[in-house]
Order: C-alpha cells, then sequence, then structure tokens
C-alpha cells in the first residue's frame, strides 16, 4: 500500500526543570497515544506502535533544564487536519497512569487513551484504512442523501404529489436487489474491488438524475446509482469490522458515521441550488461527481482485508438465528427513521413555511450535534457494551422524533438536536453487528441482506406516511405511529442480540478460527 505523501511534519519542543522526578518520568517511554521504545541514541525514543508516520522524541540535559523534543507525521487520510489539534494536545502532555496488563492473546493494551480515540491504539494501516473509508462514507452518505433531499423540489417541478414522492421513495429503495450481487460479489473476489469500482460508479450514475426529461426518469436513475451508494456503505462497514481491534470496532463505526454525516452535509449545503429555479435542483445532482476524487484515492491506496486474505471458508449459508434477529431489528427501526428523514423537508416546507435554504440551515443546525452522540455511543458501546446504549438510545430517539414532528418553533429545533443524538448513541452499537455476527465467507452477503431488510422496513413506512399524509392525517401522527417500531425493536434485541464488545471477531464466528 503506498504511503500519503507529502505529510507535513510537527514539532513539539517543551523545557522542564532538571528534577531527579521530572528526569525519571521524561526517561519512561510512553505508552498511550503511542508505544515507545528506546532509540539507537542516548535520550531519545521512536515510534514501536502506532499511528504516526515518522515519530522521535528526544531528551537532552542542558542542565539546570532538561529540553524535550518531539517530532511526528500524523498518517491519516482525508481527515488529519480534523485530529491535528488533539493530537498534539495528547502528545504535549505528560502524565502515565498505572500499567494495564497485556490482554487474554499476550498483546500490549495502551495504558491511557484520550476520550476522543478509540479504545485501542491504532497502527499506521489501521488508521490509514479507517481515514480512506471515512472518506467514501462521505461519498456514499451523499449520493444515499441526494434524492430525499431533492424529491421534494423535484416532484413540484414535474407536479407531483405526496402520494407519488413516497411511490418514488418505495420504488428507489427497492432498488436494493441492484446491491445483492454486488454484495455476494465481494465474498468471492474482495472488498478492495468492490469498493473501489462502487466509488467510481455510485457519483456517476447519480448525477444523471440532473438530465432527467420526467419524474419517472428521475427515479429511474436514483433507483440504480442509490443501491450503488449503499453497497459502497455496507462493505466500508465490513472492511472496518475486518480491520480494527477487538475493542474498537464500535468506535470505527462511530467514525463512519460522522463521516457520512459530513458526506450528508455537502448535499445539504448544496441544496439552495434548488432555489435559483424550478429546475435549480438539477445543481445538487452534478455535485455529485466531486466524489470521483475520493474514488480515485480509494483506487491508489485501499489494500485488501487482512482477513480476507487468510485462508476462510467461503460460507453457503447464514446463521439463520443471527440473521432473523437482526434483520427484524433493522426492519423495525426503519419503519420510523426512513419516513422521518424523507419527509421531513415535506413537513418544513408545507407545514412550517420553511424555503430550501432555511431547511438546509435547520437540517445542519440540528444534525450537527449528533455527531456528540456517536462519538459518546461508539466509546460506550467498545467500553460498556452494545445491548445497554441499544437500551437506552431507541426509545429516547423514538419519542423525540414523534415530538419533532408535532410541535413548531424552537421546540421543534429543540426536540430534533437531541432526537439526532439520541439516535447517534444507539447507531455504533447497533451498526457493528451487522459484520460481528458472521464469517468472513458471507460477511458481506449478510451485510447486503440486513440492508435489504431496512429498506423493506423503510419502503413500507414511506408507503404507509404518504397514503397517510395525503388523507389528511398529520405529520405527527404518522411519526408517532411509526415509533413503536423503534420499541419493538428494543425488545428484540435485549432478548436475543449477544454481547459482542472486547470479543475477537474468530471467537464469534467459529468457522473462522478454525480454517485460520
Amino acid at each position: 500500500m503506498a504511503s500519503p505523501t507529502p505529510l507535513r511534519e510537527r514539532h513539539i519542543v517543551r523545557r522542564w526543570p532538571a528534577t531527579d522526578e521530572v528526569r525519571t518520568a521524561l526517561a519512561a517511554p510512553r505508552d498511550d497515544l503511542i508505544s515507545e521504545v528506546p532509540g539507537e541514541e542516548e535520550g531519545t525514543f521512536v515510534q514501536a506502535d502506532g499511528p504516526f508516520d515518522g515519530y522521535r522524541r528526544t531528551v537532552v540535559d542542558e542542565g539546570d533544564q532538561l529540553l524535550e523534543r518531539t517530532t511526528y507525521r500524523l498518517l491519516l487520510p482525508w481527515f488529519g487536519w480534523l485530529f491535528a489539534l488533539p493530537v498534539r494536545w495528547t502528545i504535549a502532555r505528560r502524565g502515565r497512569p498505572p500499567a494495564l496488563p497485556g490482554d487474554a492473546r499476550g498483546r500490549k493494551t495502551p495504558q491511557s487513551t484520550p476520550w476522543w480515540s478509540p479504545p485501542d491504539r491504532l497502527t499506521q494501516r489501521q488508521l490509514t484504512i479507517l481515514g480512506l473509508l471515512a472518506a467514501s462514507s462521505m461519498s456514499s452518505a451523499f449520493i444515499n442523501t441526494l434524492f430525499t433531499q431533492t424529491v421534494n423540489f423535484a416532484a413540484d417541478d414535474f407536479g407531483v404529489g405526496d402520494t407519488g414522492i413516497g411511490v418514488a421513495g418505495s420504488v428507489v429503495r427497492a432498488g436494493i436487489v441492484i446491491a445483492l450481487p454486488v454484495a455476494v460479489l465481494a465474498d468471492r473476489i474482495g472488498r478492495r474491488k468492490v469498493i473501489v469500482a462502487m466509488s467510481f460508479a455510485s457519483p456517476v450514475v447519480s448525477a444523471a438524475g440532473a438530465l432527467a426529461p420526467s419524474f419517472p426518469f428521475l427515479v429511474a436513475t436514483q433507483a440504480v446509482g442509490r443501491p450503488l451508494g449503499l453497497a459502497l456503505d455496507f462493505m466500508v462497514a465490513v472492511v472496518a469490522a475486518e480491520e480494527m481491534p477487538r475493542n474498537s470496532r464500535a468506535y470505527a463505526v462511530s467514525v463512519l458515521a460522522m463521516a457520512s454525516g459530513l458526506g450528508a452535509g455537502v448535499a445539504v449545503l448544496a441544496l439552495p441550488l434548488a432555489d435559483i429555479s424550478d429546475s435549480g435542483w438539477r445543481l445538487v445532482y452534478v455535485v455529485a461527481l466531486i466524489w470521483l476524487v475520493v474514488a480515485v484515492d480509494m483506487y491508489r491506496r485501499l489494500p485488501e482485508t487482512q482477513r480476507f486474505e487468510r485462508p476462510h471458508v467461503v460460507a453457503t449459508r447464514l446463521d439463520r438465528r443471527r440473521f432473523g434477529v437482526l434483520a427484524a431489528i433493522a426492519l423495525l427501526t426503519n419503519l420510523l427513521i426512513a419516513p422521518a428523514s424523507f419527509f421531513q423537508n415535506d413537513y418544513l416546507e408545507d407545514e412550517r413555511g420553511y424555503s430550501a435554504t432555511i431547511i438546509a440551515v435547520f437540517t445542519l443546525a440540528t444534525a450537527t450535534p449528533a455527531a456528540l452522540g456517536l462519538i459518546a455511543g461508539g466509546r460506550l458501546a467498545d467500553t460498556g457494551g452494545r445491548r445497554r446504549v441499544v437500551a437506552a438510545g431507541l426509545p429516547a430517539a423514538a419519542l423525540l422524533v414523534t415530538l419533532s414532528f408535532s410541535i413548531g418553533g424552537p421546540l421543534m429545533w429543540l426536540a430534533t438536536v437531541l432526537a439526532g443524538i439520541a439516535g447517534a448513541v444507539a447507531y455504533p452499537a447497533l451498526a457493528v453487528y451487522r459484520a460481528e455476527l458472521f464469517p468472513t465467507g458471507n460477511r458481506g452477503r449478510a451485510a447486503g441482506l440486513l440492508t435489504t431488510s431496512a429498506l423493506v422496513g423503510g419502503i413500507g413506512g414511506l408507503l404507509i406516511m404518504g397514503q397517510l399524509l395525503d388523507r389528511g392525517v398529520s405529520h405527527g401522527a404518522v411519526i408517532g405511529g411509526l415509533a413503536l417500531g423503534q420499541l419493538a425493536a428494543v425488545g428484540v434485541a435485549l432478548r436475543w442480540l449477544p454481547e459482542t464488545a472486547h470479543r475477537e471477531l474468530e471467537d464469534l464466528n467459529p468457522e473462522d478460527l478454525a480454517e485460520g
């Protein structure tokens, strides 16, 4: 795998009083974000394990002072700028808690990881892959958000009503059948080839919507483009599960979800283009082509997963019990999630009189704080377990989403913010199960079929909501009824899902352990 170049070298210089206590502290190798070992020169430390492409720390005695100089280059594609300050603060601070023992397999466990980082210390390879996957998550999220954000304006341009919008949303979601062969193919030829192909295909096909001469043609382009984006999305999740360490899989899901939020945010930021004219929504589809830059980078730098390259059983059957439980949860939760997101713009435009620009401001202002929930949810799911996070997050999200569709003014904005945070807390814990509970030989197929189950639930919710809205039922009443699916999903999760935190994928799937 080619290393990203060029990387900017960072320097941190600190002076300390030359006391015995400080001298002893500085002479001890770090074991937090990075694991140090003594270098060849006296007073020098280099990276033994950690996220940097280059790292060196030196301690020089200058009489009454000790000069500590740390030089490093952070290896994180696309999002290095986002973590630059947290990494700098962590490298600059001192203080070492008591050592933790190694885990059951004898691996060294970092003594202290900062709150913003994964519980495990990531390697250079893992961090590079996570950065690339996050960039792909942005691309897939844009593609998957594109039709949802623009359909109301396109429908107005073509003279289509709420029922037509609901049917269109269902047709686009039904296109998931296109993605299923892709999932099976990924289990046969590898994850990398499929992800790269989808990275190129999904934005190109989706951008064709800009040329739509009719509403059915627009729906047809997105019924192909959106499933290709979904295939990219669930294969990204598979690669993350296969490459991340056992205590950080949910954290990786939360990072990918935050990146997805940024990608969806790009679609929202482009939405004011729809206000330019009746056909201004077409310009939003043209913006999809910017994601070809990510596709090129994936082609250049994404490696195949180590678990796929190792000998493994090419499974022919899914574990029916595990699949049934996860499929039920995916269906029940999306009875609410899909129509709530799909009809939000319709609600804001028709019930609250918002323009495209105000809708964009509302969406960004209320969705951005969900990043806090993702960070907290990912770390809690990895450290405290998945099940309790699901039990707390989903019911709160259902209640708050219902409230956000029932009131107006500042309380509507607040309820939407809190609903996003609550749902974000539960998301990493639920999403990580989709890859954890299936072996390497059919992990991609399982991810595709579970995505299909989620879309079936979404289609049902969209059809129900579209029909009821055209019959005069209020948005709040419909959403309140669909929210019952969230509560049922919590019951299923607590009754039948196992706890998977702190366990290797091979422990959860003995087929891989035996073969590998």
